[in-house]
């Protein structure tokens, strides 16, 4: 009688994640999910700064230390959530497009706590469009041409958010040009020439092919940051004040590493936003959450599922209805916690360029999270421009699906251009989709290929001529 033997747990894990059938490993899983996660790091700093700076219709603003505890948790919860429901490599955290608009436009007209409740509703609806199959149809409508566009474009957005976070691209104040090199044109401050080290350092490791390369150029930075701010100690930026200083965090090793987390902004939402600005006012926000919240994360999604190899020939990826619907309760948690909608984040591709491959990246991400509650000083060290280099990397590695588009028809090149250009332009993937809808479904029905067109292409590029047309909209109500 042949004695069977009883598949042992790492065994049952990589048949659960699929690590082995993806062509992963266990270490790069690991890797993966750390280099994600210290990409992602900042956003339990600049979360709370965005938030905190909104002063709601009541003269109220929201704790900064309250704020990093949800963000973390949430993001923590949610990302080890999408890792096992959808097994794939994109972690969460609060959408800095969304925490924007709330901070300086929605929490003029209504409280914070009136806020997030029309975030958590947000949520709902698009958790309701996931789970009816409507928003995997919109998903699957989707031409590939634009999908690659995406792609691209989202791999020039992640990199046009490194050369900025590193203060590598600034702003001129002016309207001609509006974007800089450096300050006064020049890349001489301490933490862009740190940038720049880290960034060359990043890009021979790569290029050799050596394993761990972004996270080794990230660690190597961060200890260069920490031993030259020791030696020249230049200090924070200050909101611009000082220039040549560190844009979010001093790199410095923490005189303390411990603190407890304040979760007191769990719960902290309401509904009476209806009551406060009226009924069509309020479904004019939440129509704007859930459009920026619905196709920032299709695009997102789109192209980390391509970039790790795992989307098919129709850029469609495994367990998609799950994963869309997972992202819905990110926008509910978000909302619950305070802490502005959870979705899906760019920098998972960092991890993603470091071997990320499954859900179990996302555990390690997660993990690490909730850690960084109760860690907050530590998870400050590394600063954000040698974090910002790795996004840099990350977007020169999406970049290389621009050889799929096809060159010969402008009635697909002119849409996937303005996809690809208008999100590191206008810093908003939604607005890169947007404009790529549109112009797709205009240039190819005028180019005789109207039958080519998915009716719900139609719908939705009509939706996003309301969307762009909110402003005037919400006067004319008003």
């Amino acid at each position: 009688m042949a004695s069977s033997t009883a598949p042992s747990v790492k065994d049952r894990v990589d048949r659960f994640f699929e690590i082995t059938k993806r062509g992963s490993t266990f270490g790069g899983e690991i890797r993966g999910g750390l280099v994600t996660f210290v990409a992602m790091a900042y956003i339990v700093i600049l979360n709370p700064i965005i938030l905190s700076g909104g002063v709601d219709v009541d003269g109220n603003s929201l704790d900064f230390a309250q704020l990093s505890a949800v963000t973390a948790l949430t993001a923590g919860v949610m990302t080890i959530l999408f890792g096992l429901v959808a097994r794939l490599p994109f972690a969460f955290a609060a959408g800095l497009g969304i925490n924007s608009f709330l901070a300086f436009s929605v929490v003029g007209q209504v409280t914070w706590a009136e806020a997030m409740g029309l975030v958590v509703i947000n949520g709902l609806f698009i958790v309701l469009l996931a789970a009816t199959g409507l928003r995997r149809l919109i998903f699957e409508a989707v031409p590939i041409q634009l999908k690659i566009g995406i792609t691209v474009g989202i791999g020039l957005f992640i990199a046009f958010i490194g050369l900025v976070n590193a203060g590598f691209a600034t702003s001129t104040g002016q309207a001609s040009p509006p974007v800089g090199l450096g300050v006064d044109g020049s890349v001489a401050t301490i933490p862009t020439l740190i940038f720049v080290i880290t960034l060359l350092l990043g890009g021979v490791l790569v290029a050799r092919r050596v394993k761990g390369a972004l996270l080794i150029a990230i660690l190597v930075g961060t200890v260069l940051a920490v031993i030259t701010e020791l030696i020249w100690p230049v200090g924070a930026s200050n909101g611009g004040e000082n220039p040549g200083g560190w844009s979010l965090t001093v790199p410095a090793l923490p005189t303390q590493v411990f603190s407890a987390p304040d979760l007191g902004l769990i719960g902290a939402f309401n509904f009476g936003a209806f009551e406060r600005i009226g009924v069509l006012a309020a479904l004019m926000l939440v129509f704007t959450l859930v459009f920026t919240n619905f196709f920032d994360a299709m695009g997102t999604m789109t192209g980390l599922s391509k970039e790790a190899r795992v989307a098919d020939e129709n850029g469609n990826f495994p367990r998609i209805k799950s994963a869309l619907i997972v992202e819905g309760v990110g926008a509910v948690a978000g909302g619950a916690t305070s802490s502005s909608s959870a979705t899906v984040f760019v920098e998972s591709g960092a991890g993603i360029g470091e071997g990320a491959r499954t859900g179990l990246a996302n555990i390690v991400t997660g993990v690490l999270f909730i850690l960084a509650m109760f860690l907050t000083p530590l998870t400050s060290i590394v600063p954000s421009e040698v974090a910002s280099a790795a996004l840099v990397l990350v977007g020169a590695m999406m970049m290389v699906q621009i050889k799929d588009i096809a060159w010969s028809d402008f009635s697909v090149i002119f849409p996937v251009f303005l996809t690809i250009a208008i999100m590191p332009f206008t810093f908003s993937i939604a607005n890169g989709i947007g404009a790529g809808f549109i112009a797709w479904v205009v240039l190819r029905a005028l180019s005789g290929k109207a039958r080519e067109i998915s009716p719900l292409l139609w719908i939705v590029a009509l939706g996003f001529v309301v969307y762009f047309a909110r402003g005037p909209i919400e006067m004319l109500f008003a």
